[in-house]
């Protein structure tokens, strides 16, 4: 037994702590249930004297809470506290009419006993009212027709009018941050951040909107109660079994109770429309409502002294006590007006001087303050004709919000490094229905859109009977001839194996092959930093062997380097194998282009994988012996330049005229020409080829042995100058 009850004392406050825990997870839940069983249950004055208590308590403390909120969005759960406040006001209502109806006053003239009603109830009644009665209704009056006709109605139609403002400039704001995203202002967390911030916004004003209307009907029905406890409690009392009230008593009793009943009602509900329109009013600064008015009636002490003057000259005019009570208020404001002016004096003194001490510190040289810094342009910036703006529209979709997201995502993964982000912006000297791609400031590609068409592109080789009639254009990605159709025809366009794309995918497109075809002039200095602290969390040894040993690398040698990959389409992804390499070679050669072509057959496999068929086959053009050699006799390389061929005339256009006829050859068999050839010698064909054959493909004999076994070759032609 004493284990037992030993056990239950130990247990004791952790049973109390479970309650108290319970009741706290409940507390809004019960107090519902509690408030809708008021309404119906018999009437205790001391019940109701209490929720008369506690409803004024709280409609303070949402008062306070909302002076103290600094964003309305913060205090999102203010619309459903208008909800329960509104339901505990009308049961406190409802259960006090029922009181006072329930228990009729007895007793005539001055001893009229009211010991059956709500002690809150007689005490507003006797503070407002006192003796008179009249003048008790005319200020319940007073303050019923301020609160319908200023403070509720003024407080419903800020709501209103807030909420369709913030959801009219919901979509500029959307677009306003996914640029800032874009353009590196900001973080994607971030982002997501001011994203929910507007979403809290727009519903909470949305709610306000409603839950206005609680606050103005709350009004109304408390009217309705009062005046229903008048003419029901004078009906009552002059009706009552054993000791009806004359006409005046009932009608004196009865009205200061519904003065105060009707005050305690009204009160709360006053303070709760105050709340509202204070909180829906509120501007888009960080600072409370009282730092806010502090700090903008403090602007100018000027004000205060004329104010301070007119209060004096209007007291010179009268000769009675309100010459001494105008002359003192005037002096008071005369003396706020001087201190707030020395004050403002004394910060722009030492605001002054602190500039001057900034600007001093700064100055270097005998630079002159008048040379403004230089304004950096964006990484990467796509530029839209207004009429291409509804593709980020927020309200739209915002399509191609998202696929510039999934272009950043995927040339990464492609080509081994973060592209920049894409700030997109319209551009009002851009033809509408035209976008610019620009890195660095400098435009790398442009078209033209029509909204509502697709671009249709006969991939399938479909005869010319069967093609689709439409306005003729050129994919701007790979230049193919294209035409645009309107919506109704793109069914009629796909079942006849027509590629149809719509306008988001064309611009996307579009980006994706400017940016791997430009990767080289997107890469800087900053982004190799990055790529090189990165590894070095996982291969510090490496990155510690390139950069710190006996033949460390700059920044600027490394950054050629995967430059001169990069402008090959190949992927500087594969860090670790890169870096390796470079440490190998330093003590031989800082030459990047050696330096290059030493990577390159490092990364001989992965080169070789990206242009070989599906059964790991290479069909390639060799280069005869005879033009390797004289290609070599020709080179030129100047100290820190890219090595070249340096051809006569002559010689040159043979040259290219061999190089293109077998090129034009390979693709009559429908290969992709890829020139295979001495490692000494890769890097000028590439270099001589770059302008008459754009994109063609270039390896080594070394690169192809890198790979090993699991790359096939297939020669399919032979390029010699006769």
């Amino acid at each position: 037994m004493l284990a037992v009850g030993g056990d239950l004392m130990a247990n004791k406050p952790k049973i109390w702590s479970s309650v108290i825990s319970s009741i706290q997870n409940n507390a809004v839940a019960v107090a519902v249930v509690l408030t809708v069983i008021m309404m119906f249950a018999p009437a205790v004055k001391e019940i109701i004297s209490i929720s008369m208590i506690l409803n004024l308590s709280i409609s303070i403390i949402i008062v306070l809470t909302v002076i103290y909120t600094k964003h309305a969005a913060d205090f999102s759960s203010f619309p459903r506290v208008i909800l329960l406040e509104t339901l505990f006001g009308l049961a406190i209502n409802i259960s006090s009419t029922k009181l006072i109806l329930m228990n009729p006053v007895s007793g005539s003239g001055n001893a009229i006993d009211m010991s059956g009603q709500s002690i809150m109830v007689k005490s507003f009644a006797d503070i407002v009212a006192g003796d008179n009665v009249v003048i008790g209704f005319i200020m319940f009056i007073v303050i019923i027709v301020v609160q319908v006709a200023v403070i509720t109605k003024g407080a419903a139609r800020v709501s209103e009018v807030s909420a369709r403002f913030t959801l009219d400039s919901m979509n500029n704001k959307m677009f306003d941050i996914q640029n800032e995203l874009n353009s590196g202002a900001i973080t994607e967390e971030e982002a997501k951040r001011q994203k929910a911030q507007i979403r809290k916004e727009i519903d909470f004003y949305s709610a306000m909107d409603g839950s206005s209307k609680f606050v103005s009907g709350n009004v109304k029905v408390g009217i309705f109660i009062t005046a229903l406890n008048l003419v029901g409690g004078i009906i009552t009392g002059m009706t009552a079994k054993g000791n009806a009230l004359s006409f005046a008593d009932a009608f004196k009793s009865y009205a200061k109770l519904t003065i105060g009943d009707g005050l305690m009602s009204q009160l709360p509900s006053l303070l709760i429309s105050f709340a509202t329109g204070l909180l829906v009013t509120g501007s888009s600064s960080s600072e409370l409502i009282g730092d806010q008015i502090k700090e903008e009636f403090s602007i100018d002490g000027t004000i205060y002294i004329i104010v301070g003057g007119t209060l004096l000259l209007m007291g010179l005019v009268f000769h009675n006590l309100a010459t001494l009570l105008l002359f003192l208020i005037g002096g008071m404001f005369i003396f706020v007006g001087t201190r707030l002016r020395r004050d403002k004096k004394k910060e722009s003194e030492t605001k002054e001087a602190a500039d001057k001490a900034a600007k001093a510190s700064k100055q270097t040289g005998g630079s002159p303050d008048e040379i403004s810094p230089i304004i950096t342009l964006d990484p990467l910036a796509l530029d839209l004709g207004y009429a291409l703006i509804p593709l980020v529209d927020e309200k739209k979709g915002a399509e191609l919000l998202e696929r510039v997201k999934r272009i950043r995502r995927e040339a990464g993964l492609d080509l081994g490094f973060v592209v920049p982000p894409i700030r997109i912006r319209d551009n009002m000297s851009l033809d509408p229905s035209e976008y610019s791609f620009k890195i660095r400031g400098i435009e790398a590609g442009r078209s033209k859109l029509h909204l509502g068409y697709y671009m249709c592109m006969n991939t399938s080789g479909i005869p010319n009977d069967h093609e689709i009639t439409g306005e003729k254009t050129k994919d701007p990605a790979f230049g193919m001839d294209a035409i645009w159709i309107p919506e109704e025809k793109r069914m009629e366009a796909e079942k006849a194996g027509y590629a149809v794309v719509d306008p988001p995918t064309i611009i996307a497109t579009h980006l994706t092959e400017i940016i791997r075809g430009h990767a080289a002039d997107i890469l800087s200095r900053q982004e190799v930093s990055a790529i090189i602290a990165k590894v070095k969390e996982t291969y510090p040894v490496i990155v510690d062997e390139v950069l710190s040993g006996d033949h460390k690398f700059t920044y600027g040698e490394i950054e050629q380097v995967f430059k001169n990959l990069l402008s090959e389409q190949v992927s500087i992804r594969n860090m670790v194998v890169i870096l390796e390499t470079l440490a190998n070679f330093a003590p031989i050669t800082k030459d990047p282009w050696l330096l290059t072509e030493k990577v390159r057959e490092a990364l001989g496999l992965q080169i070789c994988l990206q242009y070989a068929d599906e059964e790991k086959t290479l069909h390639v053009l060799t280069l005869a012996q005879p033009l390797a050699q004289k290609i070599l006799e020709h080179r030129v390389a100047e100290p820190g330049s890219k090595p070249f061929v340096a051809f006569d005339p002559v010689d040159g256009r043979k040259y290219i005229n061999a190089m293109s006829s077998t090129i034009a050859a390979a693709k009559s068999q429908n290969y992709m020409p890829i020139v295979l050839c001495p490692a000494e010698v890769r890097q000028l064909v590439k270099a001589s080829t770059e302008r008459e054959i754009p994109g063609l493909v270039v390896l080594s004999v070394n690169e192809v042995v890198a790979a090993g076994t699991e790359i096939k070759l297939e020669t399919i032609g032979e390029i010699n100058v006769q």
